[in-house]
């Protein structure tokens, strides 16, 4: 159930209009949704954050919920969606967060931390299967003959 101080508005950030989601106050704590999820997802982790001193702020990604959609497909790649998380992050007034992505936007705060490390405090990856390293690049091992 929604806490009292769950408050929730549309930003403007990187070209569409996010819906945001937000509780609490103290360091931030950015969470990514995965496919097909909302903001709606991290309700209890919203309130948890919050009761232990942070401020928990959950965005719909854009194409989701009450976020808008952009028309091209080219404007969902990481590379947009990253950006988003960053005007967030301008728009909160902070320097540096903790960024929580669960499933596909686990893929999102990973790539955040390698474009943008001085903005993320922390990347936290949930659900998502670790992969090693390949011993080569993966685009050789699919042109390899199989045995």
């Amino acid at each position: 159930m929604p806490g009292d101080d769950e408050r929730h508005r549309t930003i403007g950030a990187n070209g569409v209009d996010l819906h945001v989601v937000e509780r609490g106050v103290g360091p931030p704590v950015i969470l990514c949704h995965g496919f097909p999820e909302l903001s709606y997802s991290w309700r209890h982790q919203l309130e948890a954050l919050a009761a232990a001193g942070y401020r928990a702020v959950a965005p719909d990604q854009r194409g989701y919920g009450r976020t808008s959609r952009p028309q091209s497909v080219a404007e969902y790649d990481v590379e947009h969606l990253a950006g988003d998380l960053l005007a967030l992050l301008d728009d909160l007034g902070e320097e540096r967060a903790v960024f929580v992505g669960h499933d596909w936007g686990a893929v999102v705060v990973w790539h955040l931390a390698l474009v943008a490390p001085d903005r993320v405090a922390g990347a936290v990856g949930l659900s998502v299967p670790f992969i090693p390293r390949t011993p080569l690049p993966p685009t050789e091992l699919i042109r390899r003959p199989r045995s």
